[in-house]
């Protein structure tokens, strides 16, 4: 089955899909070796990060963001949820986005309503186009897709600049517009999430993003609110930013990793990880043919 399938399939499936936020390819490969998780997020922090070093400002390119997303959708067999920011311009710049993104074999995208350059949906100063352009935005999103099976999700960012009422407003247009489902970024609270819930008739998209303006929840209790899909998109990469700092500062004052070992993947381990057995496999077959 198509990932695209894959991922339309379970929307429709009862039970809410947990998307953990991957920003390398060999992340992915971990949430996915870890079994239990249907989905792989993308996540556009997490590629700032590291592939620039940089704040989610919107430096990155599309082309940029297309050549990470088809490393992570061919690194694993899940279904890839991918931000792909404003749609990188108007309405016919989404058409090509919407189109290098489904070439790049990921599952789903999500588009927001963001001036471009767009910032993280938890920094303060976000700018917002009008309602209007970001209809437009999502019909023409509608129309760029090949794959009926391509999810595309509208993310609106008006809560913080716009307030409460305009983003549901703004939701419930989206759906109307054709987009799949809907991610409203930034909530502030456990009644704003649980209006949300109620208000938006379509699937819901909600970010757990630590130490921000949403609440920190329960898988299981945003499932029974009424979501249906829940990222984590700086955990991973977060966690792993941590460790290193940790390591380099035992490395520093000791002059080895000895005392940090026990939290490094062994030899094996990365080996495993990283498929090594069946590419040795293939030079078997094909370098060294019997």
């Amino acid at each position: 089955m198509k990932k695209t399938a894959r991922l339309r399939q379970i929307l429709k499936e009862p039970g809410i899909i947990v998307a953990p936020g991957a920003h390398n390819a060999f992340t992915a490969k971990i949430i996915e070796q870890t079994g239990g998780f249907q989905a792989v997020y993308m996540t556009g922090s997490g590629a700032a990060m590291s592939l620039l070093g940089e704040p989610d400002i919107g430096l990155l390119t599309m082309t940029e963001m297309v050549t990470h997303a088809r490393n992570l959708a061919n690194a694993v067999s899940l279904p890839v949820i991918a931000d792909a920011d404003t749609g990188y311009g108007n309405a016919i710049n989404v058409v090509r986005c919407v189109r290098e993104y489904e070439g790049a074999g990921v599952a789903a995208i999500h588009i927001e309503d963001q001036v471009m350059p767009k910032k993280c949906g938890h920094f303060e100063g976000k700018q917002i186009i009008s309602k209007d352009e970001m209809v437009g935005k999502i019909r023409a999103a509608v129309h760029a897709r090949k794959d009926p099976d391509f999810v595309l999700i509208a993310r609106t960012d008006a809560r913080a600049g716009l307030g409460f009422d305009e983003a549901i407003d703004r939701a419930r247009a989206y759906v109307a517009a054709g987009a799949d489902a809907i991610f409203f970024e930034a909530p502030q609270s456990l009644d704003e999430l649980k209006t949300i819930a109620r208000s938006v008739s379509a699937p819901l998209l909600v970010n757990m993003d630590e130490g921000t303006k949403t609440p920190l929840l329960p898988i299981r209790e945003l499932e029974a609110m009424g979501y249906k899909i829940v990222i984590f998109p700086r955990s991973a990469p977060c966690a792993a930013a941590k460790a290193v700092q940790e390591l380099m500062q035992i490395l520093k004052e000791t002059g080895t990793t000895q005392g940090f070992s026990h939290r490094i993947l062994s030899f094996e381990e990365r080996n495993r990880l990283t498929g090594l057995a069946g590419y040795k496999e293939m030079e078997r077959k094909y370098l060294y043919p019997e």
